[in-house]
């Protein structure tokens, strides 16, 4: 039986069309549209991805993806990413795979951002999944405190009972804000705090959000209801 998450990753990987640069997002469901890519790659289909992790650059290169990075353009045609969280106004919650500033900077220069999810993800509102916040190590105490003066609950993420590292090298605050009711204002927000990289809340970047519920695909598109 084909789960949620590969009927909606698989569905969006049909706006893929030739000659395309494809940001490869990171996360279980992404990881089916990343294997369907290279199905599609070893079929003929001529596209050149960038990913947003380096657990997906390991398996885009697997697939036989050709891959390229800024170097070689400014601009993305479509990326396709996964969320923990998503509302109907498709403003997000991203980064339970600690990948979210790469996540961010490919889909800010996105021309289209397809968001694949199942149907649990999809929230009346944001905050029951803990807000991940990437902040740099040293001084971290300091944002955790600050954070916390947000009422944020904030936790910090832990590997093997060491601080997780995300690709770039820093730490992952994650925050329980419990309900999230101005999302635009709290990334601003956050994002002003010193030592704070970035955070995982994602406004006015997905274009097209792909559900699987069941046997059904739900598409909504940004500003459609």
């Amino acid at each position: 039986m084909i789960s949620e998450k590969q009927r909606a990753a698989e569905a969006a990987v049909e706006y893929v069309k030739d000659g395309m640069i494809v940001g490869l997002g990171t996360g279980s469901t992404t990881e089916f549209a990343v294997k369907k890519l290279g199905e599609k790659v070893r079929d003929g289909l001529a596209i050149r991805g960038i990913p947003t992790s380096d657990i997906t650059k390991k398996q885009a290169e697997e697939e036989g993806i050709p891959l390229i990075d800024f170097s070689e353009t400014m601009y993305i045609d479509l990326t396709i990413d996964g969320a923990d969280e998503i509302d109907a106004d498709l403003n997000m919650i991203k980064g339970g795979g600690a990948a979210l500033l790469r996540e961010k900077i490919v889909a800010s220069a996105s021309r289209e951002e397809i968001i694949i999810v199942s149907s649990e993800k999809f929230v009346v509102q944001l905050g029951s999944f803990p807000l991940p916040v990437e902040v740099i190590p040293f001084g971290w105490q300091v944002i955790f405190n600050q954070l916390g003066t947000l009422g944020g609950s904030p936790d910090l993420r832990l590997k093997q009972g060491q601080p997780l590292r995300t690709d770039q090298g820093n730490y992952i605050i994650d925050c329980r804000f419990s309900q999230i009711i101005d999302a635009v204002q709290l990334e601003q927000r956050l994002n002003m705090i010193p030592g704070v990289v970035e955070n995982g809340l994602f406004t006015g970047l997905c274009s097209r959000m792909i559900m699987a519920d069941g046997d059904k695909i739900v598409v909504k598109e940004h500003g459609k209801g």
